[in-house]
């Protein structure tokens, strides 16, 4: 009998140390996450938080993964975990912005880029992001304070300066989104969302319609197809 127990112990220690640790867990989640093997990693997380529902770091990656695959629902509940284990960290608060913006919930994203910038006011990231929960909200001129500051880390971001060009034809300000277009044009030639917008401006807000002939053949000729309703329309002789 005392065998058979002995025996019993010993397999259980045996198995106990085959048990990956709590780091090797969250480890093998990154590299997971990381290869794009979503179902994967998050596997490798669910297998942590059962043996440390704590782990704040771990519910926040494992809500990127399923922000990854698309389910904003299950990416919100596992950020807003992260949160309540860690309310200092700034990363949950903007990633669950990321998923409300999905979600087009432009006022739940705004509210939590607010808090990830009062954490961490250094991260230019968050004032784009929140540039564009203010832009969905039809707030333009918060959204050009966020898109300028955001600018102001690297002046050279096309998709950046294309939203802020959005937020001066909302706020009115036509002259200026054209120039600003024209910027994200010498910055990314081939950006055919901007000659279209370029295009469309140019001749409903200018009446200029030979220079936005011009720009929507661009855009058309970069595959973007609904340039043609406007050529068809306005630039057919």
């Amino acid at each position: 009998m005392h065998n058979y127990l002995f025996t019993y112990l010993l397999l259980f220690l045996l198995l106990a140390s085959c048990q990956p640790s709590v780091e090797e867990l969250f480890q093998a989640g990154i590299t997971s996450l990381e290869a794009e093997k979503y179902e994967e990693s998050i596997a490798h997380f669910d297998r942590l938080v059962a043996k440390d529902s704590s782990h704040a770091a771990a519910w926040n990656v494992r809500g990127v993964a399923f922000f990854e695959q698309g389910k904003w629902d299950q990416a919100i509940g596992s950020f807003t975990k992260s949160i309540e284990l860690d309310s200092l960290n700034y990363k949950p608060f903007f990633n669950r912005g990321n998923a409300w913006m999905e979600k087009q919930a432009y006022r739940e994203a705004l509210i939590d880029y607010n808090r990830a910038n009062g954490l961490d006011f250094r991260q230019s990231d968050i004032y784009y992001n929140r540039g564009l929960s203010l832009l969905g909200l039809e707030m333009y001129e918060d959204a050009l304070v966020d898109f300028d500051k955001a600018l102001q880390a690297n002046p050279e971001q096309p998709a950046v300066l294309f939203n802020k060009a959005k937020a001066q034809l909302g706020n009115n300000d036509p002259l200026n989104a054209i120039a600003t277009l024209n910027e994200v044009i010498r910055q990314d030639q081939r950006n055919a969302s901007a000659y279209y917008l370029l295009g469309v401006t140019e001749m409903s807000a200018l009446g200029n319609k030979e220079k936005g002939c011009t720009q929507l053949k661009m855009a058309l000729s970069l595959g973007y197809t609904q340039a043609k309703e406007w050529l068809d329309e306005f630039c057919e002789e």
